[in-house]
Protein backbone atom coordinates (compact mmCIF):
# COMPACT_ATOMS: atom_id res chain seq x y z
CA UNK A 1 0.00 0.00 0.00
CA UNK A 2 2.80 2.34 0.70
CA UNK A 3 4.36 1.53 -2.85
CA UNK A 4 0.81 2.44 -4.07
CA UNK A 5 0.49 5.35 -2.54
CA UNK A 6 3.67 6.52 -3.30
CA UNK A 7 3.71 5.38 -7.03
CA UNK A 8 0.34 6.93 -7.92
CA UNK A 9 1.66 10.17 -6.67
CA UNK A 10 4.64 10.25 -8.82
CA UNK A 11 2.87 9.03 -11.77
CA UNK A 12 -1.02 8.56 -11.60
CA UNK A 13 -0.77 5.40 -14.51
CA UNK A 14 2.09 3.75 -12.16
CA UNK A 15 0.90 0.07 -12.35
CA UNK A 16 1.55 -1.67 -8.79
CA UNK A 17 0.75 -5.01 -8.42
CA UNK A 18 2.38 -7.85 -6.31
CA UNK A 19 3.30 -11.54 -6.47
CA UNK A 20 4.59 -14.46 -4.75
CA UNK A 21 7.93 -16.02 -6.35
CA UNK A 22 6.92 -19.26 -8.38
CA UNK A 23 8.50 -22.39 -7.36
CA UNK A 24 10.32 -23.68 -10.61
CA UNK A 25 12.14 -20.06 -10.08
CA UNK A 26 13.44 -20.48 -6.25
CA UNK A 27 14.65 -23.66 -7.54
CA UNK A 28 16.82 -21.91 -10.05
CA UNK A 29 17.95 -19.74 -8.13
CA UNK A 30 18.91 -22.32 -5.32
CA UNK A 31 20.81 -23.96 -7.70
CA UNK A 32 22.50 -20.87 -9.17
CA UNK A 33 23.47 -20.02 -5.69
CA UNK A 34 24.85 -23.18 -3.92
CA UNK A 35 25.58 -21.30 -0.54
CA UNK A 36 22.02 -19.47 0.06
CA UNK A 37 19.36 -20.73 2.19
CA UNK A 38 16.01 -20.38 1.59
CA UNK A 39 15.23 -17.44 4.28
CA UNK A 40 18.24 -15.18 2.32
CA UNK A 41 15.91 -15.40 -0.88
CA UNK A 42 14.60 -11.43 -0.45
CA UNK A 43 12.32 -11.62 -3.88
CA UNK A 44 10.19 -14.91 -2.72
CA UNK A 45 7.57 -12.41 -1.86
CA UNK A 46 7.57 -9.02 -3.09
CA UNK A 47 5.93 -5.88 -5.12
CA UNK A 48 6.49 -4.23 -8.17
CA UNK A 49 5.86 -0.22 -9.40
CA UNK A 50 6.13 -0.03 -13.28
CA UNK A 51 6.54 3.65 -13.88
CA UNK A 52 6.31 5.14 -17.46
CA UNK A 53 9.67 6.85 -17.27
CA UNK A 54 12.88 6.22 -15.97
CA UNK A 55 13.24 10.13 -14.87
CA UNK A 56 10.03 9.28 -12.40
CA UNK A 57 11.18 5.83 -11.39
CA UNK A 58 14.34 7.94 -9.71
CA UNK A 59 11.65 10.39 -8.02
CA UNK A 60 10.33 7.11 -6.14
CA UNK A 61 13.37 5.19 -5.79
CA UNK A 62 14.59 9.05 -3.75
CA UNK A 63 11.32 9.12 -2.19
CA UNK A 64 12.42 6.17 -0.54
CA UNK A 65 15.44 7.28 0.49
CA UNK A 66 14.54 10.13 2.03
CA UNK A 67 12.29 8.75 4.62
CA UNK A 68 15.04 6.70 5.14
CA UNK A 69 17.22 8.91 6.01
CA UNK A 70 14.30 10.63 8.24
CA UNK A 71 13.23 7.83 10.10
CA UNK A 72 14.43 7.42 14.20
CA UNK A 73 17.11 4.13 14.34
CA UNK A 74 15.55 1.16 14.47
CA UNK A 75 12.30 2.53 12.65
CA UNK A 76 12.88 1.59 9.30
CA UNK A 77 13.18 -1.84 8.35
CA UNK A 78 14.98 -0.99 4.61
CA UNK A 79 18.90 -0.54 5.08
CA UNK A 80 19.25 2.27 2.02
CA UNK A 81 21.54 -0.03 0.45
CA UNK A 82 21.75 0.63 -3.33
CA UNK A 83 23.34 -2.87 -3.88
CA UNK A 84 20.32 -3.41 -5.85
CA UNK A 85 20.27 -0.84 -8.53
CA UNK A 86 20.15 -2.50 -12.14
CA UNK A 87 19.66 0.57 -13.76
CA UNK A 88 22.77 2.48 -12.64
CA UNK A 89 24.52 -1.00 -12.88
CA UNK A 90 22.95 -2.82 -15.39
CA UNK A 91 23.54 -6.92 -15.49
CA UNK A 92 25.51 -8.54 -18.39
CA UNK A 93 22.41 -10.18 -19.65
CA UNK A 94 21.06 -6.55 -19.69
CA UNK A 95 18.26 -6.97 -16.74
CA UNK A 96 17.74 -3.16 -15.70
CA UNK A 97 15.56 -2.54 -12.42
CA UNK A 98 16.10 -1.11 -8.80
CA UNK A 99 15.45 -3.34 -6.01
CA UNK A 100 14.69 -2.25 -2.17
CA UNK A 101 14.97 -4.88 -0.03
CA UNK A 102 12.89 -4.79 3.24
CA UNK A 103 12.59 -6.75 6.59
CA UNK A 104 9.27 -7.61 7.69
CA UNK A 105 8.22 -5.91 11.43
CA UNK A 106 5.79 -6.50 13.55
CA UNK A 107 4.78 -6.03 17.34
CA UNK A 108 1.54 -8.06 16.91
CA UNK A 109 2.11 -11.34 18.86
CA UNK A 110 0.69 -13.54 16.08
CA UNK A 111 2.94 -11.80 13.58
CA UNK A 112 6.39 -11.54 15.14
CA UNK A 113 7.03 -15.17 13.84
CA UNK A 114 7.62 -13.50 10.39
CA UNK A 115 10.30 -10.54 11.51
CA UNK A 116 13.32 -10.25 9.58
CA UNK A 117 12.12 -12.20 6.71
CA UNK A 118 13.14 -10.23 3.58
CA UNK A 119 10.58 -9.03 1.05
CA UNK A 120 11.15 -6.87 -2.02
CA UNK A 121 9.82 -3.73 -3.61
CA UNK A 122 10.89 -3.61 -7.78
CA UNK A 123 10.63 -0.36 -9.08
CA UNK A 124 11.03 -0.20 -13.16
CA UNK A 125 10.00 2.12 -15.88
CA UNK A 126 7.81 1.08 -19.25
CA UNK A 127 10.69 0.54 -21.50
CA UNK A 128 12.73 -1.60 -18.42
CA UNK A 129 9.06 -3.46 -17.76
CA UNK A 130 8.62 -4.39 -21.80
CA UNK A 131 11.89 -5.62 -21.90
CA UNK A 132 12.31 -7.81 -18.84
CA UNK A 133 9.10 -9.53 -19.68
CA UNK A 134 10.05 -10.33 -23.08
CA UNK A 135 12.71 -12.12 -21.85
CA UNK A 136 10.75 -14.14 -19.95
CA UNK A 137 8.20 -15.10 -23.09
CA UNK A 138 10.99 -15.65 -24.58
CA UNK A 139 12.24 -18.42 -22.15
CA UNK A 140 9.18 -20.05 -22.01
CA UNK A 141 8.83 -20.47 -25.74
CA UNK A 142 12.26 -21.00 -26.96
CA UNK A 143 13.24 -23.40 -23.59
CA UNK A 144 16.37 -21.83 -23.46
CA UNK A 145 17.80 -20.60 -19.79
CA UNK A 146 18.00 -16.77 -20.80
CA UNK A 147 17.31 -15.83 -16.84
CA UNK A 148 19.96 -18.30 -15.73
CA UNK A 149 23.33 -18.20 -14.75
CA UNK A 150 24.26 -21.43 -16.38
CA UNK A 151 23.71 -20.55 -19.92
CA UNK A 152 21.97 -22.73 -22.35
CA UNK A 153 20.52 -19.80 -24.77
CA UNK A 154 21.79 -19.16 -28.37
CA UNK A 155 24.38 -16.33 -28.58
CA UNK A 156 21.99 -14.53 -30.81
CA UNK A 157 19.13 -14.74 -28.53
CA UNK A 158 21.70 -13.27 -25.47
CA UNK A 159 23.16 -10.78 -27.87
CA UNK A 160 19.59 -9.78 -29.22
CA UNK A 161 18.28 -8.87 -25.47
CA UNK A 162 21.74 -7.30 -24.04
CA UNK A 163 21.81 -4.53 -27.42
CA UNK A 164 17.82 -4.19 -26.94
CA UNK A 165 18.53 -3.39 -23.41
CA UNK A 166 21.44 -1.11 -24.12
CA UNK A 167 19.21 0.72 -26.74
CA UNK A 168 16.38 1.33 -24.16
CA UNK A 169 18.91 2.50 -21.52
CA UNK A 170 20.65 4.83 -23.93
CA UNK A 171 17.12 6.42 -24.77
CA UNK A 172 16.69 6.70 -21.32
CA UNK A 173 19.78 8.36 -20.97
CA UNK A 174 21.21 5.84 -18.64
CA UNK A 175 24.04 3.48 -18.26
CA UNK A 176 24.48 0.64 -21.34
CA UNK A 177 24.78 -2.77 -20.52
CA UNK A 178 28.39 -4.34 -19.72
CA UNK A 179 29.99 -5.39 -23.21
CA UNK A 180 27.51 -3.65 -25.62
CA UNK A 181 28.22 -0.65 -27.84
CA UNK A 182 27.89 2.91 -26.22
CA UNK A 183 26.48 4.87 -28.77
CA UNK A 184 23.51 4.01 -30.62
CA UNK A 185 24.57 3.79 -34.37
CA UNK A 186 26.40 1.16 -33.78
CA UNK A 187 24.25 -0.94 -31.40
CA UNK A 188 21.10 -0.37 -34.20
CA UNK A 189 24.23 -1.83 -36.95
CA UNK A 190 24.64 -4.90 -34.76
CA UNK A 191 21.38 -5.45 -33.23
CA UNK A 192 20.19 -5.64 -37.46
CA UNK A 193 22.57 -7.86 -38.18
CA UNK A 194 21.61 -10.12 -35.81
CA UNK A 195 17.37 -9.33 -37.08
CA UNK A 196 18.75 -10.44 -40.60
CA UNK A 197 20.47 -13.46 -40.05
CA UNK A 198 17.58 -14.77 -37.26
CA UNK A 199 14.02 -15.67 -36.86
CA UNK A 200 13.31 -13.75 -33.75
CA UNK A 201 11.40 -10.78 -34.73
CA UNK A 202 8.77 -13.24 -36.11
CA UNK A 203 8.90 -15.59 -33.63
CA UNK A 204 8.42 -12.51 -31.21
CA UNK A 205 5.37 -11.91 -33.35
CA UNK A 206 4.00 -15.16 -33.76
CA UNK A 207 3.74 -15.92 -29.98
CA UNK A 208 0.85 -12.96 -29.83
CA UNK A 209 -1.30 -15.17 -31.60
CA UNK A 210 -0.95 -18.43 -29.95
CA UNK A 211 -2.45 -18.27 -26.82
CA UNK A 212 -6.29 -18.48 -26.24
CA UNK A 213 -7.62 -16.85 -22.49
CA UNK A 214 -10.08 -18.94 -21.69
CA UNK A 215 -13.29 -17.76 -20.97
CA UNK A 216 -13.82 -15.65 -18.17
CA UNK A 217 -15.84 -13.21 -16.61
CA UNK A 218 -14.25 -10.40 -14.34
CA UNK A 219 -15.63 -11.17 -10.96
CA UNK A 220 -16.75 -7.94 -8.89
CA UNK A 221 -14.45 -7.12 -5.78
CA UNK A 222 -11.66 -9.54 -7.19
CA UNK A 223 -8.16 -8.66 -5.66
CA UNK A 224 -6.04 -11.95 -6.02
CA UNK A 225 -5.25 -13.74 -9.76
CA UNK A 226 -4.02 -16.84 -10.45
CA UNK A 227 -2.91 -17.46 -13.66
CA UNK A 228 -1.70 -20.48 -15.55
CA UNK A 229 -0.16 -20.44 -18.76
CA UNK A 230 -0.10 -23.81 -20.25
CA UNK A 231 2.26 -23.25 -23.30
CA UNK A 232 2.27 -26.74 -25.41
CA UNK A 233 -2.32 -26.42 -24.73
CA UNK A 234 -1.85 -22.52 -25.66
CA UNK A 235 -4.04 -21.59 -22.90
CA UNK A 236 -4.21 -19.07 -20.50
CA UNK A 237 -6.29 -19.88 -17.34
CA UNK A 238 -7.69 -17.04 -15.05
CA UNK A 239 -9.27 -17.69 -11.83
CA UNK A 240 -9.91 -14.32 -9.48
CA UNK A 241 -10.58 -14.25 -5.92
CA UNK A 242 -11.63 -11.31 -3.42
CA UNK A 243 -10.21 -9.80 -0.35
CA UNK A 244 -11.63 -12.10 2.25
CA UNK A 245 -10.90 -15.30 0.05
CA UNK A 246 -7.03 -14.74 0.34
CA UNK A 247 -6.96 -18.64 2.03
CA UNK A 248 -8.77 -19.96 -0.75
CA UNK A 249 -6.85 -18.24 -3.03
CA UNK A 250 -3.33 -19.66 -1.74
CA UNK A 251 -5.04 -22.90 -1.54
CA UNK A 252 -6.01 -22.85 -5.56
CA UNK A 253 -2.47 -21.54 -5.78
CA UNK A 254 -0.48 -24.75 -4.03
CA UNK A 255 -3.00 -27.29 -5.64
CA UNK A 256 -2.35 -25.66 -9.11
CA UNK A 257 1.15 -26.01 -8.36
CA UNK A 258 0.99 -29.45 -7.85
CA UNK A 259 -1.13 -30.20 -10.70
CA UNK A 260 1.94 -28.86 -12.73
CA UNK A 261 4.58 -30.67 -11.40
CA UNK A 262 5.16 -32.61 -14.51
CA UNK A 263 4.27 -30.04 -16.93
CA UNK A 264 7.42 -28.09 -16.66
CA UNK A 265 6.32 -24.99 -19.19
CA UNK A 266 3.52 -24.47 -17.64
CA UNK A 267 3.41 -21.09 -15.49
CA UNK A 268 1.42 -20.65 -12.53
CA UNK A 269 1.63 -17.32 -10.43
CA UNK A 270 -0.79 -16.13 -7.81
CA UNK A 271 -0.64 -11.86 -8.28
CA UNK A 272 -2.62 -8.81 -7.25
CA UNK A 273 -2.84 -5.81 -9.32
CA UNK A 274 -4.81 -2.71 -8.75
CA UNK A 275 -8.13 -3.86 -11.25
CA UNK A 276 -8.75 -6.29 -13.82
CA UNK A 277 -7.98 -4.24 -16.65
CA UNK A 278 -4.67 -3.54 -15.34
CA UNK A 279 -3.24 -7.39 -15.69
CA UNK A 280 -2.74 -7.53 -19.14
CA UNK A 281 -0.16 -4.64 -18.22
CA UNK A 282 0.96 -5.63 -15.58
CA UNK A 283 2.05 -9.34 -16.45
CA UNK A 284 2.15 -8.91 -20.57
CA UNK A 285 3.92 -12.05 -20.47
CA UNK A 286 1.39 -14.27 -19.31
CA UNK A 287 -0.73 -12.56 -21.68
CA UNK A 288 2.12 -13.29 -24.51
CA UNK A 289 1.63 -10.04 -25.81
CA UNK A 290 5.06 -8.84 -27.15
CA UNK A 291 3.47 -5.61 -29.13
CA UNK A 292 4.69 -3.03 -27.54
CA UNK A 293 8.06 -4.58 -27.09
CA UNK A 294 8.41 -5.45 -31.09
CA UNK A 295 7.42 -1.71 -31.54
CA UNK A 296 9.85 -0.53 -29.41
CA UNK A 297 12.79 -2.60 -30.71
CA UNK A 298 11.82 -1.09 -34.62
CA UNK A 299 12.49 2.20 -33.33
CA UNK A 300 15.49 1.55 -32.35
CA UNK A 301 17.08 -0.13 -35.67
CA UNK A 302 15.75 2.36 -37.56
Amino acid sequence: MTLKVRAKKIDPNALVAQRLKRRPSIEIKLRDNPNMKLSQMHDIGGCRAVLSNVGQVKRLVAKYKEFHSKSPKGRSDWDGSDDFDYVSRPKPDGYRSVHLVFRYQSESDDRRVYNGQRIEIQIRSKLQHLWATAVEMAQLFTGQALKSKVKNASEDWLRFFALTSSAFALREKCAPVPGTPDNHDEIAQELGAILDRTDIMSKLSDWNDTVHLLEVKKTAGAHFYLLILDPDKRTLNLQQFRKEEAAQAQRAYDKAEKDTENSPNTQVVLVSVDDFDALPRAYPNYYVDTKEFIAAVIRETV
